[in-house]
């Protein structure tokens, strides 16, 4: 049956090349099994075809020098300084964007549909730089990440700035995960998480500098600027990355080590080789699926937020009607990547490893719990504890400060130890001690001091899990199976960014109008809309007020329920950490060339 769909899809019938990583179909049982026989048979195919970025890859690692590798990690880790810096600037203006607009509830919104759109568009990545090759699928996505930074430096309406962040966050990660592939390609398995540590270390410097920079630029009226600047930045320090690829490359194949192709195809038979080969229909089905399921958690309108109950909201025509269409897409996709799909999105034989698999359910679990109670945290600070936009910034990103110092000695001791599962599982309670302490000491009461101690638990918990998950999943497959092992995990880890936001959404959307119009004097009331939708209007209100108190006390409120939606997903994370089984990291080999 599939072998037929397939067939009409393509306009003919007969034998057809598998261009998926799927293994070949047996028609004697209706190709539901696998004939694990014919694997070797798949993967010489596959070499020759979509996995020509590997072969390219370990090309460039056969003809640099231990000089040139050298100058390649200290420009990846250039980029890495540059973009943290420049995402720690951005993201503590963006507050002020939305307050810009009265939208200051938007967070939510735009953070689902980053998540989403951005996790998704990790595989078609994984994609393209296996068939274009590394240095191609970086140019692409730096191009996206300027873009998206352009439009919110000009943008003047809300929806162009929220269009504007799903660009840029498509080109974000993208840059971040080819980055990240890179590191893998030129390191042995038994020293990549060190080389990761040592990658993420530029986060301890502009952690402080972002917020510091984003301070000048609001204090200064140049809110936009703080993102043109990076308009200019982004690409000239990205440029000498690429250069340094493409010359390289130009010698493997000078020295025979790659070949020229040309695949005689025209320009409208490519448009459809790539459109099949990276599963445009898939993508399409699974993005429009948890937008349109996790969207109407967060987008109740600022009318039906004020004027109508919870319960009604939920049964308007539009929220049943968005609900509706995307469980019917997610059938679509589960249907049309079973029965039809030449090429499918997930590479579902891969998902069969329990170890990739529990690695995926951590990281889907652990940003969910972690995006229930962070997404409002800045604002939060500010608003209960009169923290600047510098102050706020330092407290805000003690998680990734912590992350950041933990994640170089953890390297090093997980090459000492040569296990992953045991580090991970070791973690777990510390976790919960950080969460479960915040839902204490997460209020309008406590001192500023025991939210810090929470986050510095969390911090190194938190490190050690994102580190062992990714480790786990590339440490289950070959050289050729690596960009396709961190995309899956960068997809679920997007996926339960969305998952957690929403919630985050709904508490807040639910919470604190609800709050603002119990808790303000009669004659106050009227102010309560303006109090939720901007931050700065907050802010102008002093402690002791009628509007700031309520303010504070609303805000209060909705961080214990999303503190407690968080702790309440954390047990999923134990599970899917003992699904992996005990790996020697020593054991396995992936790469081969000049690497470290």
């Amino acid at each position: 049956m599939r072998r037929f769909l397939r067939a009409i899809y393509h306009g003919r019938a007969g034998p057809k090349r598998a261009t998926s990583p799927e293994p070949m179909i047996d028609p004697r049982n209706d190709g539901y099994e696998p004939i694990h026989e014919h694997e070797s048979e798949f993967i010489a195919d596959a070499r020759e075809g979509r996995l020509h970025g590997v072969a390219e890859i370990e090309a460039l690692a056969s003809v640099w020098s231990t000089k040139t590798l050298r100058v390649g990690y200290a420009l990846v880790f250039l980029i890495f300084f540059t973009n943290s810096f420049q995402q720690e600037t951005t993201s503590s203006l963006s507050p002020y964007v939305y307050s810009a607009f009265t939208n200051h509830s938007l967070i939510s919104t735009t953070n689902v549909l980053t998540s989403i759109i951005g996790g998704v568009s990790k595989l078609p990545i994984a994609m393209l730089i296996d068939v274009w090759g590394r240095p191609r699928g970086f140019g692409i996505m730096t191009g996206l990440c300027t873009l998206g930074l352009l439009l919110m430096a000009a943008c003047r309406n809300v929806e162009t700035y929220v269009a504007a962040q799903v660009i840029y966050w498509v080109g974000y990660n993208g840059m971040d995960y080819v980055l990240h592939v890179f590191l893998s390609d030129t390191t042995d398995l038994v020293n990549r998480s060190f080389v990761y540590g040592m990658a993420s270390t530029p986060y301890i410097v502009t952690t402080f500098a972002g917020p510091s920079a984003a301070q000048q630029f609001y204090n200064n009226g140049a809110l936009w600027w703080g993102f043109g600047t990076f308009v200019i930045v982004t690409p000239l320090v990205t440029a000498p990355f690429m250069i340094l690829l493409w010359r390289t490359l130009r010698k493997a194949y000078e020295e025979g080590y790659l070949q020229v192709h040309h695949s005689r195809r025209s320009w409208v038979e490519s448009v459809k080789h790539y459109f099949i080969e990276f599963d445009a229909i898939g993508i399409c089905l699974i993005t429009a699926a948890f937008v349109l399921v996790l969207l109407p958690l967060t987008l109740a309108s600022q009318t039906s937020t004020w004027e109508t109950s919870v319960g009604s909201r939920w049964e308007s025509p539009d929220t049943i009607t968005m609900l509706l269409l995307g469980v019917a897409s997610f059938v679509a996709f589960v249907m049309w990547e079973r029965f039809c799909a030449p090429v499918c999105f997930l590479p579902f034989h891969r998902l069969k490893d329990r170890t990739l698999l529990g690695a995926c359910f951590l990281s889907a679990s652990l940003f969910a719990s972690f995006y229930c109670w962070d997404l409002y945290l800045a604002s939060y600070l500010q608003v209960v504890y009169n923290t600047s936009i510098r102050q706020t910034g330092y407290i805000y990103n003690i998680y990734t400060i912590g992350t950041c110092i933990w994640s170089v000695p953890l390297g090093l001791f997980i090459r000492k130890v040569d296990r992953l599962k045991w580090i991970a599982l070791a973690a777990m309670p510390l976790i919960f001690l950080g969460t479960g302490l915040m839902i204490r000491f997460r209020s309008p009461q406590s001192h500023i001091g025991f939210v810090i101690m929470c986050e510095v638990f969390k911090a190194f918990a938190g490190g050690t899990l994102v580190i062992c998950q990714q480790m786990a999943a590339m440490a289950t497959g070959g050289h050729e199976t690596i960009a396709v092992s961190f995309a899956l995990v960068g997809l679920f880890s997007k996926i339960g960014s969305g998952v957690g936001s929403a919630i985050s959404g709904a508490i807040w959307t639910s919470t604190v109008p609800h709050y603002l119009k119990k808790s303000l004097p009669d004659d106050k009331k009227h102010k309560a809309r303006q109090l939720y939708g901007s931050i700065e209007t907050v802010l102008s209100y002093p402690f002791g007020t009628p509007e700031r108190d309520a303010t504070v006390l609303a805000y209060g409120v909705a961080q214990k329920r999303m503190l407690v939606a968080g702790m309440c997903i954390l047990p999923l994370s134990v599970a899917a950490i003992l699904m992996w089984g005990d790996i020697r990291l020593k054991k396995v080999k992936q790469v081969r060339g000049n690497v470290f």
